[in-house]
């Protein structure tokens, strides 16, 4: 796991819509390191956001990222893994609930590719949720395409509206499919299926290569609405019957 050169575009345009009062948390110890071919690109998003910093900046010397997001001002940044092994504040298993201590605690969560590797991705999603304060925002780049034998799943746009829109009452700001390596493709943006009234139609929109499905959610509500996630075209199909 670690913040790519597209991923850390995407960190400093961030901060410059939100920063988050309180506690910071990322889901996996995320690495940051900078890649050679691609160092331009990295000046280029810090000048975009009016950041007079160089991008060395942001290194710290155990190759780890929590001064990326501290000089970001995304907050000190606690860490949550399942093992021991590369030194998490919290040792968590997202297949399970995670303690009511937790709930509500965290104003800001990135997840920077963990939630592909977890089999319980429901009760890993709900973790997320009651994690979060009112208010605050879960920042996700997890595989969409290209990323097979990976992780456990690839996800899909219509996850991001089913579950965080119409599941947890949050708001999607952003949910776009970015390619890995900056500069191949443009983004691609996901509308609801909810509001279209038909299901996405991507055939040959989808570059070759390695893609993230990246959103961002905002918190609005400490509830889940009861019942099943439902797909969001079919929901329209059922309500029109």
């Amino acid at each position: 796991m670690g913040v790519d050169c597209t991923l850390f575009q995407q960190l400093v345009d961030l901060s410059t819509r939100f920063r988050p009062s309180g506690r910071s948390l990322m889901l996996g110890r995320q690495a940051f390191k900078i890649e050679p071919p691609f160092a331009k690109s990295y000046e280029k998003a810090l000048r975009r956001a009016g950041i007079e910093e160089k991008r060395f900046h942001f290194l710290q010397e155990d190759g780890y990222a929590e001064t990326l997001f501290r000089n970001l001002g995304l907050g000190e940044m606690e860490t949550m893994d399942y093992a021991p092994y590369e030194g998490p504040v919290i040792q968590q298993d997202l297949n399970e609930p995670v303690p009511a201590k937790l709930h509500g605690k965290f104003d800001f969560i990135f997840d920077g590719g963990t939630i592909e590797h977890v089999f319980n991705v429901p009760q890993a999603l709900e973790n997320v949720f009651r994690m979060l304060k009112p208010g605050g925002r879960f920042v996700s780049a997890n595989g969409m395409n290209g990323w097979v034998g990976h992780g456990m799943y690839q996800f899909s746009p219509e996850l991001v509206w089913t579950f965080w829109k119409r599941k947890c009452q949050c708001l999607v700001h952003i949910c776009t499919g970015i390619h890995k390596i900056p500069g191949t493709a443009k983004p691609l943006n996901f509308p609801d299926a909810a509001e279209t009234g038909r299901r996405l139609r991507l055939k040959g929109m989808i570059p070759e290569g390695r893609v993230y499905l990246y959103y961002e959610i905002e918190k609005t509500s400490e509830e889940i609405r009861a019942g099943s996630a439902l797909q969001s075209d079919y929901q329209v199909k059922w309500a029109d019957a």
